[in-house]
């Protein structure tokens, strides 16, 4: 090992932990040793270390179980396992490489052998992972290790941030605190166990670890003790061991706070052995591009991006542990799992509003970060477990991540890809039209300012006979796979124009906004016909608005322009719909004719976040004023978010706060009412 600071290493050995950690410390390492299997992918994770050593020696099967366990982790981290095995046990080898492992030693071995596989190992994690593991005292770590550090002549001990906060004191009055008080907080054998400890690491030098229950008793913990090289101080490392949380699946992901992999595998299951019928449906989400941001901006930026994108796979799958469930499985890979029943077209509707979640750029510190996603999809069938169901949705992550049509693939039960659902739904769609299977619902849109409603965006469902309510994202999915948009986007605007001239005079007063996709903008005659279709219903041009997405007017920004200029001339009102899920340009939006600037849901979901956040939406809002420019807030659901909009200067909003979309006759009710 390289001079400097200890770097992490994590040991599971049945036999010879101590040993080991002896070894590995002398060395320069800074092992998380454990004896047991119990939670190991969640205590390798938190070691931060980029090796996994499992000694099976003299405890094969124990072995074997802890690389099944680690081996998912290890991949996922682009980490390395290094297996210790008996001599007697060589003919192993090839079940533990199928297993996962990276590395092996047989022994005999001497220390200095043990020791070079160990390196031969990292410099093998660095080589494919790019990035060297935190040191132990590098700030990045320190900032989000459970640690601390006593001084044996010292009254007091200080604690590193994140144990301050898992003990329930402030960072700042809760750094250094009595070394009774925080004896108290262990119970009487961990008093017992941690006078040992630290009596033997006195005695010796050697490094030791205790263990005992926190004080409410509803976790297990574990502190590796060792003496520093300069101040002769006392550190500690803390680590959770198990957590005591009711249920086999409680337990957590200590860096974003969703379920863990052994969580997620508890639930699965719990779920398939269960009698509810149906099939069970799990979404395997990865995001795209991890790596480059932790080399590019170090781990702890990488960390806070993970940790937003696991809070914004919440708030899209709005968890409840007893029908949908969310774990981050391993590095940056989450599972999304939808109790029975659950359709595949659900899941692969959640898969869409998924990727666009996390399509929206990211703020941590400084920076603004862009990361995209790739989603497998697989439903359960009889005989499942969930480690051969979480197997075919690693397999269907890998499709995704291979395609270049999409960042969707499903994985049906005979392990075909989604070609034969896409297949079903495209022919489907083309007789949904003649069947007329698509409807058009309207969603209100508010003044702020008078709580009036002044118009509503026509919106489209697909009644399918056998998934249900199919909602747009996988309706106009469904229609670009199969060249249909064309006809599928003339089909809703004619409808939905239709069903407005039909409107009873309490609705005369209300706008109509309807979508127009950027394969209409370069379609040649497309305005004329549009008009024309407008005059025909009786529909007065005046009141309706053409929404046009910010992602498909790149491509042909002068064929957009021109288009949107000739609407706009004849009486129309042009809209960006989707605003902040694009690349936004200032000078892409100065160029085109617009009237209104529609803020995307998820940004405006964020305007109750943090002040960065509002600083986003306030920015975005005072472009569109400076540009003369209205603006319209899609997606608010509460008085908080309408109370912050207003305040910044929205203008109109539509959203579940006033209503979701309805048709006709609920809409005249809701006016009249």
């Amino acid at each position: 090992m390289n001079a400097g600071a200890p770097a992490p290493l994590f040991l599971l050995s049945f036999r010879h932990r101590d040993e080991l950690t002896r070894l590995a410390e002398g060395a320069g390492w800074l092992p998380t040793a454990a004896r047991r299997t119990l939670n190991a992918e969640t205590r390798f994770l938190a070691s931060g270390a980029n090796v996994a050593v499992v000694d099976a020696r003299g405890a094969l099967e124990d072995g074997a179980e802890g690389v099944r366990l680690l081996a998912d982790v290890v991949e996922a981290n682009a980490a390395a396992l290094l297996v210790l095995l008996s001599r007697n046990d060589a003919e192993a080898l090839d079940a533990f490489h199928a297993s996962g492992a990276t590395h092996f030693l047989v022994s005999p071995f001497s220390e200095q052998h043990f020791l070079m596989a160990v390196q031969f190992a990292a410099r093998h994690a660095e080589r494919v992972g790019g990035a060297r593991p935190l040191r132990y005292d590098d700030p990045e770590r320190q900032e989000v290790s459970a640690s601390w550090r006593w001084r044996p002549d010292s009254s007091t001990v200080e604690l590193s941030p994140a144990l301050a906060r898992k003990a329930g004191l402030g960072e700042e009055d809760g750094r250094r605190i009595p070394l009774l008080e925080l004896f108290r907080k262990l119970d009487a054998d961990g008093r017992r166990a941690a006078r040992g400890a630290v009596d033997r690491l006195l005695a010796t030098g050697e490094s030791t670890a205790f263990a005992h229950h926190d004080s409410e008793g509803s976790a297990r913990l574990a502190h590796h003790l060792r003496m520093s090289g300069e101040e002769q101080e006392v550190i500690g490392r803390t680590e959770t061991i198990a957590s005591g949380e009711a249920g086999s699946f409680q337990s957590r992901d200590p860096l974003t706070g969703v379920r863990d992999a052994r969580a997620a595998r508890d639930w699965i299951d719990d779920q398939l052995g269960g009698a509810a019928p149906g099939e069970l449906i799990v979404l395997l989400l990865a995001v795209s591009r991890f790596d480059a941001i932790n080399s590019a901006f170090g781990r702890a930026t990488g960390d806070a991006v993970l940790q937003a994108a696991a809070r914004r796979i919440e708030r899209v799958i709005d968890a409840d542990e007893k029908r949908r469930f969310v774990a981050r499985l391993a590095g940056a890979e989450f599972a999304i799992v939808l109790a029975a029943p659950a359709s595949l077209a659900e899941g692969r509707f959640l898969a869409g509003q998924l990727v666009e979640a996390l399509a929206r750029p990211f703020m941590s510190g400084d920076h603004i970060i862009t990361l995209g996603s790739r989603v497998g999809l697989v439903a359960s069938v009889e005989g499942d477990s969930s480690t051969i169901l979480l197997r075919r949705a690693s397999t269907a992550l890998a499709e995704a991540r291979n395609a270049e049509s999409g960042p969707i693939r499903v994985l049906d039960a005979g392990a075909q890809t989604d070609s034969a659902l896409g297949d079903r739904l495209e022919i489907d769609l083309r007789r949904a039209l003649d069947k007329d299977e698509i409807d058009i619902l309207f969603q209100p849109q508010v003044s702020v300012t008078s709580g009036i409603i002044i118009g509503v965006e026509a919106l489209a469902r697909w009644r399918h006979p056998t998934f249900g309510e199919l909602g747009a994202v996988t309706l106009f999915g469904v229609a670009e796979r199969s060249d249909y948009l064309v006809q599928l986007s003339d089909h809703i605007q004619r409808k939905a124009i239709a069903e407005a001239a039909a409107w009873p005079a309490a609705l005369h007063e209300l706008r109509l906004a309807v979508n127009v996709t950027a394969e209409d903008i370069v379609r040649p005659g497309f305005a004329v016909q549009f008009l024309e279709m407008i005059d025909t219903s009786g529909f007065d041009r005046a009141r309706v608005t053409v929404e046009v997405t910010e992602s498909g007017l790149i491509e042909d920004l002068g064929a957009a322009a021109g288009l949107l200029a000739q609407l706009r001339e004849a009486g129309l009102r042009i809209a960006i719909d989707d605003f902040g899920t694009g690349y936004s340009s200032l000078a892409y939006l100065k160029a085109l004719p617009l009237d209104y600037l529609k803020i995307d849901k998820r940004l405006c979901e964020d305007i109750t976040g943090s002040a960065r956040d509002s600083v986003v939406v306030r920015s975005v809002i005072d472009m569109a004023r400076s540009l003369g420019l209205a603006v319209i807030a899609e997606g608010v659901e509460s008085e908080e978010q309408l109370g912050l909009l207003a305040q910044e200067g929205c203008n109109i909003y539509q959203g579940f706060l006033c209503s979701k979309p309805v048709d006709s006759s609920a809409l005249a009710a809701l006016v009249g009412a």
